[in-house]
């Protein structure tokens, strides 16, 4: 069996901001994928929409995402027209097995939590020493990040990453959000235990930030979008793809590549 492990945001689905960011709002053929408050505030291509039914079909699709369940929940295309077996949400803190948390993933990244890493009040506590700008989110009581008034300087970002290493932490910066997590909470481990759970042989993949390295180092084809926090690092010797296009048409063309190599293996 093949599996498409992908994160969702400025990978598959882009916000308005994201939109904005790349000069694509009013880009023909994009459709609304989330809601809130009866508002779409996520798109993809109607293409990018259609191949993804494809391939979640043709294999077993996981979505991999630092969105809480909460928030997950709100992508309305995953529930109505992209049924769901497995989804790991909360960066890998969770893994939701037909619709329900899987209880003994859960207890496995708590007994980590306690063993390898500083809490989480004693790592917002470092990290307010530093006074960022910008306003604090705390998720799921699991990690927190930063939604920044202003970009921040390198000097400072080594820093702060520098800090969060000596407390078993890391850092992402993803468009204005600073993410801080805990290294037991990770997108890898929680695709590897589904890979072995359900006999896996091969792994498409897909995403754009540092906390995706993880798991994209597990798949066979890792595709990064040239414009992710990934495509202007080095890490190690993983090689990955790297889309010609930037922003949702960046998506587009992922989905599109995987779609074509399953139709050619088929």
């Amino acid at each position: 069996m093949r599996m498409f492990a992908s994160d969702l945001d400025r990978t598959l689905i882009y916000s308005e901001r994201a939109l904005a960011d790349f000069k694509q709002t009013k880009m023909n053929h994009l459709i609304g994928v989330e809601k809130k408050a009866n508002q779409n505030i996520a798109f993809m291509t109607k293409k990018s929409l259609a191949d993804l039914r494809y391939i979640a079909e043709n294999t077993l699709f996981v979505p991999v995402t630092t969105r809480t369940l909460e928030q997950f929940k709100r992508i309305f295309i995953l529930s109505i027209d992209i049924p769901l077996t497995y989804a790991i949400t909360s960066n890998g803190a969770n893994i939701i097995y037909k619709g329900n948390p899987h209880k003994e993933w859960r207890s496995l990244v708590d007994e980590r939590l306690k063993a390898e890493c500083a809490s989480l009040e004693e790592m917002i506590k470092h990290v307010e020493s530093n006074n960022l700008k910008g306003t604090i989110k705390i998720a799921e009581s699991l990690f927190f990040y930063y939604i920044l008034e202003e970009s921040i300087h390198q000097d400072t970002k080594d820093l702060i990453k520098s800090l969060a290493n000596q407390a078993g932490w890391r850092i992402s910066l993803q468009g204005r959000k600073l993410y801080f997590m805990p290294k037991p909470i990770c997108k890898g481990e929680a695709v590897k235990f589904i890979k072995e759970r359900e006999g896996i042989t091969s792994i498409y993949g897909a995403g754009d930030s540092l906390l995706d390295h993880d798991f994209l180092k597990t798949c066979d084809f890792p595709f990064v979008p040239s414009h992710g926090e990934l495509a202007s690092e080095t890490i190690g010797d993983i090689r990955y793809t790297l889309t010609q296009e930037r922003g949702v048409a960046a998506g587009e063309e992922i989905l599109s590549t995987i779609k074509f190599a399953l139709a050619k293996s088929s």
